[in-house]
């Protein structure tokens, strides 16, 4: 009887398990459902701007590569025409050619990616690719039990496959130019080695082909880290795609279905998919290590010789170092020409790389004010706008409101003691501290309507110069914390006179 009902309990926990695994993946189809086009659109559109960036930032390096090394070859033609007709034939038109090359790749030619592995977008990939394979998976009331490739039982709406279509063609553009960009990279390094061997090997010329050669350094080393960015972005994906793999992350046919269709795979059989696991040749196994160290123990305390053993050993191991070799070479293949070209002998400005909008930088500043004749004790807030031009050096505008306080804790009253405009610069000193100048002009008369600051006559004047210290905060909003202790030159002239030190406490965002 006892027997019985523990066969039963196991029975039904089973089920249970069962179950709730089966309803998981339906959970995860059903939520699929509700917001397949915002994914699509997200795919689409973050593939497509990071596609016109990267072709656009191609062209522009390209072409100043050209015009360097025309400046180059003719420096050398004055000196040594047939080397600089060697040096540098037909290196323009190569440069054309990988131009043309990417911004006409679109990826449906290639049956085989290569360059170095994107995580992020095999992931992408085999995502579309899945749905559009498992379109019940997309379709209310599908059942994701029935989602095997082949098995299709519903068919998804023109607009949704003209959008899974679209994420697909762009994503596999960006695929194929940035592996066009691996090679445009392994090209620029090729370039960099031949001249540079060059000029080594002709000391006379050093002086000559030094400076417009460092320049040709410096453009290859910025391309590289661009595509470097790029490839970084891609590898970033929102929140809602995050959102969309892990739900299909969930689906066993969806594991499956990446086990024999991404990228990955084709390089190594991972386990799970339909053919057999690849071993390394000659790698033990622990069965066989344990079996080998009790032969060996054996051998020791019977006195025997156990040389044998050793070299059986030895050539296992060398036998796996030779297979492990072998996967590495895979590897190298897979990255093949993306490597990052070295950097020449300056230091990287790591906003060059950077567009526009992203090298500005938002702030807020705020400076107390202690009580005196003409003013209540009061706090100015500030705002700013900075934009980073890199080493430590930023320029920017801002703005200030001057609040006041009352005249202490028996009469605390909030009014509008002032207001601000600011332009100001940072020059990096050394490590965190950099110096700082500014020009102010300040309304420091009480108001309460907007007629009153446009009064010019009101506005007095400030000049400061000082130093600062910045320090990085561990924050997701607040990116780093400045502090300011500033000298006003002008404070002396100004009526009524103003503090002529002023600190203040910034936070950049």
């Amino acid at each position: 009887m006892l027997m019985k009902l523990a066969f039963c309990l196991v029975a039904v926990l089973c089920l249970a398990v069962n179950t709730s695994h089966a309803q998981s993946a339906d959970s995860a189809a059903d939520k699929l459902t509700h917001f397949p086009m915002r994914v699509f659109g997200s795919i689409q559109s973050r593939t497509a701007s990071l596609n016109q960036r990267l072709q656009r930032q191609t062209q522009k390096y390209l072409q100043k590569l050209q015009q360097q090394e025309q400046r180059l070859e003719k420096k050398l033609y004055a000196f040594d025409s047939g080397a600089a007709k060697t040096l540098f034939a037909g290196s323009s038109q190569q440069y054309a050619q990988l131009w043309q090359k990417l911004q006409a790749d679109t990826g449906s030619s290639h049956q085989k990616l290569s360059g170095q592995y994107q995580p992020v977008a095999d992931s992408l990939h085999g995502a579309l690719a899945f749905l559009q394979k498992n379109p019940q998976v997309l379709t209310q009331g599908g059942s994701i039990n029935s989602a095997l490739p082949g098995q299709a039982t519903a068919s998804l709406s023109p607009e949704i496959q003209a959008k899974i279509q679209a994420s697909m063609s762009q994503l596999q553009a960006l695929q194929a130019k940035m592996q066009d960009a691996g090679q445009i990279k392994a090209y620029m390094q090729q370039r960099k080695q031949l001249i540079g061997q060059y000029i080594a090997q002709h000391g006379n010329l050093q002086g000559l082909l030094s400076k417009p050669y460092a320049s040709m350094q410096s453009t290859m080393y910025y391309y590289s880290a661009q595509v470097t960015q790029f490839r970084n972005e891609l590898n970033s994906p929102d929140q809602l795609e995050q959102k969309a793999l892990a739900l299909l992350s969930r689906l066993p046919a969806f594991n499956g279905f990446m086990k024999t269709n991404s990228q990955l795979s084709s390089i190594f059989t991972l386990p799970g998919s339909s053919s057999a696991p690849q071993v390394l040749a000659g790698l033990q196994t622990r069965s066989q290590i344990t079996a080998a160290v009790k032969s060996q123990v054996s051998a020791a305390a019977s006195g025997g010789n156990s040389n044998n053993s050793s070299s059986a050993g030895s050539s296992q191991v060398e036998s796996a170092q030779s297979q492990l070799a072998a996967y590495k070479s895979k590897l190298s293949q897979l990255g093949g020409g993306s490597s990052d070209i070295d950097a020449p002998n300056f230091r990287p400005n790591a906003e060059k790389t950077k567009s526009f909008l992203h090298r500005f930088q938002y702030g807020i500043d705020f400076q107390t004010t202690q009580s005196t004749y003409y003013f209540p004790a009061m706090t100015s807030l500030g705002l700013n706008l900075s934009y980073r031009l890199g080493h430590g050096n930023d320029v920017g505008i801002g703005a200030a409101m001057r609040v006041g306080w009352g005249t202490g804790f028996n009469h605390i009253a909030v009014t509008g003691q002032g207001v601000a405009l600011r332009s100001f610069f940072d020059i990096a000193i050394k490590g965190s501290f950099s110096a700082t100048g500014a020009f102010e002009y300040n309304y420091t008369t009480p108001f309460t309507e907007y007629q009153q600051i446009r009064q010019i006559q009101y506005w007095v004047k400030s000049g400061l110069i000082g130093v600062s210290k910045s320090v990085s905060m561990k924050s997701r909003v607040l990116k780093q914390t400045k502090l300011s202790l500033l000298w006003d030159v002008l404070s002396y002239e100004a009526v009524p006179r103003t503090t002529p030190l002023v600190f203040r406490v910034g936070y950049n965002f």
